[in-house]
């Protein structure tokens, strides 16, 4: 053996040195403690004194390390190594003692396995949470109204398919002795639904995100039937520009232009139809705004970044609400996507990527059991596109709203630039009389001024609970 010094061997190197000089389970020993055992000339003899020792478990949200005590037990010193019996984990089969070790190290992010049998009988309460998945890839489920993150497992993460940002539903245990908090037992439900029968990941891939990026994208086709009460501003929007599930939608408005009046009616709107999930993502609002987007949306997931955050935390929870959104509509939901805004995105991850991520997710999807994503995104049009995020995604839309600051400066509604609105492919989402109507009304628009353009439009939809009868009304 050579005389090199143990802290520069490998693990395999000293689990041979330790083999020599006759440390008894030596494969149970962490790195650190070979290391100390083989500097001290310590033997078998030494190591039956043991019977015990203190390994350092890091608790992923602090510097300082937890010391627990690991029950190495007496029956190393009875036999071999080599001879003795192999134990059975659970339900899971016979697993070699180190491979076991490095995989409760893995699951448990520095914690020890104290057994299944005892964490199932142990008092639980059932909670729900949001999953954020570390480097270590741990987790935590951040639970609302709870100062109280509920720690997730590396092999439930691993065995449920689990992403950042997905909603997690099942019992969590008390933290025992030394563990600083409590422990998901099982994972019940992801995003409403039972983690088994998953779609299984594609060859080289990492789980749903790869599933999602895997669907075929079709060109949307199903419209989106905004109610009788919508908002006038919304409605018109919806007018000159036909909403479909699976459009990438994008608002372009200067500052104080009613960018968040549109974007909280159409919100509120789609939050109140059946079988759609809406998800809002705010990037670098004003702390006050928040409140405000609670109570019109008590029922939507809001994605709050709000000023105050660092531009990375910023980014970090753009980055959940995104695959957040991915997950649904390759689950088969028709999820809904709204950001105000891209330029502030950009401008927080100090480059167009996630911008691109973003607004190009929104699609239709082919597959029977795959659904839908809309993502309907603001850019702040004023001038100078600081942070490229209307060059990033510009022509790669399927809808384009654009909104007169002039007009909403003068308390005029609806403050829109009739002249810009579009949608790709409307005439699939329209009847033929309505896109004769839509034609007609658009000739008709552009022959007013902006302020007279805005009068014809609301006094139509005064007139008309549905804009379908709006665009026959014009054929």
């Amino acid at each position: 053996m050579s005389s090199a010094d143990p802290a520069d061997l490998h693990l395999a190197d000293l689990h041979a040195r330790a083999a020599d000089a006759g440390i008894e389970g030596y494969r149970l020993l962490g790195r650190e403690d070979l290391i100390n055992r083989l500097g001290d000339g310590a033997g078998a003899g030494r190591d039956r004194d043991r019977g015990r020792s203190r390994a350092p478990a890091v608790d992923p949200e602090s510097d300082t390390d937890e010391l627990q005590t690991v029950d190495r037990g007496r029956e190393a010193d009875e036999k071999p190594d080599e001879d003795r019996p192999r134990r059975r984990r659970g339900r899971r089969g016979g697993r070699g003692r180190g491979g076991r070790e490095r995989e409760r190290l893995d699951d448990e992010g520095g914690r020890r396995d104290q057994g299944g049998a005892e964490s199932e009988s142990a008092p639980t309460e059932d909670v729900t949470g949001v999953l954020e998945i570390t480097r270590q890839r741990h987790g935590f489920l951040r639970v609302e109204g709870s100062d109280d993150d509920v720690y997730v497992s590396a092999s439930q993460i691993r065995r449920c398919e689990l992403s950042d940002g997905d909603e997690v539903t099942g019992p969590a245990r008390e933290p025992r002795a030394g563990e600083r908090h409590p422990a998901l037992v099982r994972v019940g439900l992801v995003n409403g639904e039972e983690p088994v029968g998953a779609p299984p990941p594609k060859a080289g891939g990492k789980g749903k995100a790869v599933r999602f990026d895997s669907l075929t994208a079709v060109p949307p086709t199903r419209r989106l039937e905004l109610p009788d009460d919508a908002d006038p501003l919304a409605r018109a929007a919806d007018l000159l520009c036909p909403l479909a599930l699976g459009q990438r939608v994008l608002v372009r408005a200067a500052p104080r232009a009613g960018r968040t009046t549109l974007l909280r009616a159409l919100a509120k709107c789609l939050a109140s139809m059946d079988d759609i999930e809406v998800t809002v993502l705010l990037i670098d609002e004003r702390p006050e705004e928040a409140p405000a987007w609670t109570e019109a949306l008590p029922d939507a997931d809001l994605a709050l970044a709000p000023a105050d955050l660092s531009p990375a935390e910023q980014v970090k929870v753009a980055t959940k609400a995104i695959d957040r959104a991915r997950d649904l509509a390759a689950g088969g939901a028709d999820a809904v996507l709204l950001c105000d805004s891209l330029t502030r995105l950009a401008i927080a991850a100090g480059g167009v990527d996630e911008v691109k991520r973003l607004f190009g997710s929104g699609r239709a999807l082919a597959e029977d059991d795959a659904g839908s994503l809309t993502v309907i995104a603001t850019t702040l049009d004023d001038g100078d596109d600081e942070g490229g995020a209307e060059r990033a995604v510009q022509t790669t839309e399927t809808a384009l709203i654009a909104l007169d600051e002039t007009l909403a400066t003068q308390g005029i509604t609806p403050s829109l630039r009739f002249g810009e609105l579009r949608a790709v492919g409307e005439e699939d989402l329209l009847s033929v009389e309505e896109m004769n109507g839509l034609r007609h009304l658009r000739g008709k628009l552009g022959d007013l001024v902006p302020p007279e353009a805005a009068g014809l439009i609301r006094e139509a939809i005064a007139e008309n609970p549905r804009n379908a009868e709006i665009l026959r009304s014009f054929a």
